[in-house]
């Protein structure tokens, strides 16, 4: 490793790069980018690529924390700094030099655990960490969380669609370099991080690419190609490395040694030997430490003219509060103005969407929540509408009969057509003006948070929660006249002539068609998910986790959401539903289907 820190790149170009560390802790610090954009390399990859150990290889140190799934859960920011001792330090633990390896693992857990939890989620704030070490040459690095696919624990089911969104964060800007890390075992073709890179470099300009496991590959194969920039080719081109398996780093293998073997390795394989040293991990340093330093002497000039405007700017800022004046108006409105700006703009966040670093990660709020209300909540209200066919017949039955009076009809008189339709369109009432009940709860709970950024200025935020809150609630009464007024027009008229009214005549055709098609109409599905299933009897357990998929005419479990092994399903004709509280220490949901006639309803349908 010592051998390659004699080669540098350009020392004038070099010595920025701890100008630019020093600059990206300060923004760090500040919580904001100040729209500028520094000049960094993002490491970028699937999980078990190999990106850890590259890294840990420039080091020649364990120090980055290791396990199933995602390990890498926020941005670490990793400044390698030359230097004749070897400690690291934190921007958040200032002062403090960890000097063991073994410390800055645990640290780096600990700092994650502390902003995400302990349930696998992830968070845009990054670690930053200076490494200082004789082994190392001048390189800072962002290493990102892995590209995942599956959910695990309790984390959400976007965490793939998140963890894109974060990557796309860093690579997007033109001034970061995108080191693309990728098993030669698997297909190059479709490497996840070679692909995400060309979405934002089709040219392959700023990327650089990393091979690991070429040991790993199949017999009579190898990578030649790609290490040629034959196939798939890049700019900056390609570099191999050969690191430690899963064997060598449990049996607590010295990376020193396993630098030997990957040089080994190189020189012995056929394929390899006659470009051996343009491979391995101390030559990958150095194309970094060289294309890292060339690539902040491209930027300068423009980094140079951003920071000048900035400081203009922000220089100009300055000057106004020489003179300020705390009872000047023009002051009170401008303040007043930026506050109203910025409600605006987390409202719309907030409802719209956004892939910002405070992001609810807990449960769903704004537009998420409401999104749920009307797409899941809604449709299993209108389920649970009280309908109960025996009754039903029986109304249909004294209509008929009491529109005839003492006459005995032959054809069933359209006014008891209309009486019954009246009445379970009447019953959409309760559960849509719920709806708007649980959408404005929902809105002005938004507002409430937000607003909360102004109590800086009390009076102004007690004045915009009322006025907002005002114009909330007299724009609930208008829709909620609005659906009631609608209610009344389906009331007023019923037109049988209208396509979606199926009619005796083509009662038939319309059964039939729903057969051949293999669509039973009004059957759609409100929910699925899993959900444990109680009262199964102490032989089986007692209760079990089952994939539950509830329509509207029945409430059917598999085994699992391949929905191929179906254990049951439970017509929910003559059935309703009932809350019921849940157990001591529990927060899970629990509601109960019973038979209004106490009657067994697994028996009655076993």
């Amino acid at each position: 490793m010592s051998a390659a820190v004699g080669v540098a790149g350009n020392q004038g170009m070099e010595a920025l790069i701890p100008i630019v560390n020093r600059m990206q802790d300060a923004f760090t610090q500040l919580g904001v980018h100040m729209n500028i954009d520094l000049p960094q390399i993002a490491v970028v990859g699937g999980q078990s690529a190999g990106k850890s150990s590259v890294l840990e290889n420039f080091v020649g140190r364990d120090f980055l924390p290791r396990g199933s799934g995602i390990v890498t859960r926020r941005p670490l920011i990793l400044q390698l700094i030359n230097s004749p001792q070897e400690y690291g330090e934190f921007l958040h633990a200032k002062g403090q030099k960890f000097m063991e390896f073994s410390y800055i693992m645990k640290e780096i857990e600990e700092e994650t655990d502390r902003i995400t939890g302990s349930n696998k989620g992830i968070s845009n704030l990054p670690i930053n960490l200076r490494v200082y070490s004789p082994n190392v040459l001048n390189i800072t690095l962002i290493d990102l969380p892995g590209l995942t696919k599956i959910p695990v624990g309790d984390q959400p089911l976007d965490i793939e669609q998140q963890i894109r969104d974060m990557i796309m964060q860093f690579i997007s800007k033109e001034t970061c370099l995108i080191l693309a890390v990728t098993p030669a075992n698997t297909d190059i073709a479709t490497s996840d991080a070679l692909n995400l890179a060309k979405s934002v470099d089709p040219d392959g300009l700023r990327t650089i690419g990393v091979l690991t496991k070429l040991d790993l590959m199949d017999e009579g194969t190898d990578a030649r190609e790609v290490l040629e920039n034959k196939l798939l080719p890049l700019r900056r081109g390609y570099v191999a490395v050969v690191n430690r398996s899963q064997k060598d780093i449990d049996g607590k293998k010295d990376i020193k040694t396993a630098m030997g073997a990957e040089r080994k390795f190189f020189l012995s394989h056929p394929a390899y030997r006659n470009m051996a040293d343009r491979l391995g991990s101390p030559y990958l340093q150095k194309v970094l430490n060289q294309q890292l330093t060339n690539h902040i002497r491209e930027t300068l000039p423009g980094l140079r003219d951003k920071l000048q405007k900035q400081y203009l700017s922000l220089e100009k800022e300055v000057e106004q509060y020489k003179y300020f004046r705390p009872d000047d108006p023009s002051i009170k409105t401008k303040a007043m103005l930026q506050s109203i700006q910025q409600l605006q703009q987390d409202f719309e966040r907030a409802i719209e969407g956004s892939g910002s670093s405070t992001v609810n990660t807990l449960e769903l709020s704004g537009g998420a929540k409401i999104n749920r209300l009307f797409h899941e909540r809604f449709p299993y209200e209108i389920v649970r509408m009280e309908f109960d066919e025996k009754e039903l017949r029986r109304e249909i039955a004294f209509a008929i009969r009491n529109i005839h009076g003492i006459r005995i009809g032959l054809f069933t008189p359209d006014k008891a057509f209309d009486m019954v339709c009246k009445n379970l369109i009447k019953k959409l009432r309760d559960p849509s003006v719920k709806l708007v009940d649980l959408v404005v709860q929902e809105i002005i709970s938004t507002i409430k948070d937000i607003v909360n950024k102004m109590n800086r200025y009390p009076r102004l935020r007690e004045e915009t929660e009322r006025i907002i809150t005002t114009y909330i609630r007299e724009k609930e009464q208008k829709c909620k006249d609005q659906i009631l007024l609608l209610i009344d027009s389906e009331l007023a008229y019923m037109n049988t002539n209208h396509e979606d009214f199926i009619g005796f005549a083509n009662a038939q055709n319309t059964t039939q068609n729903a057969e051949k098609t293999g669509r039973k109409l009004g059957n759609q599905v409100i929910r699925k998910g899993y959900m444990s299933i109680h009262n199964l009897g102490i032989m089986k357990g007692g209760s079990r986790d089952y994939w539950f998929v509830l329509t509207s005419e029945s409430l059917s479990w598999f085994k699992d959401e391949e929905e191929k092994d179906k254990k049951y399903m439970l017509p929910l004709d003559n059935l309703k539903l009932r809350d019921m509280e849940a157990g001591f220490m529990s927060r899970r949901h629990m509601f109960a289907v019973y038979n209004p006639e106490n009657r067994n309803i697994y028996k009655d349908y076993k």
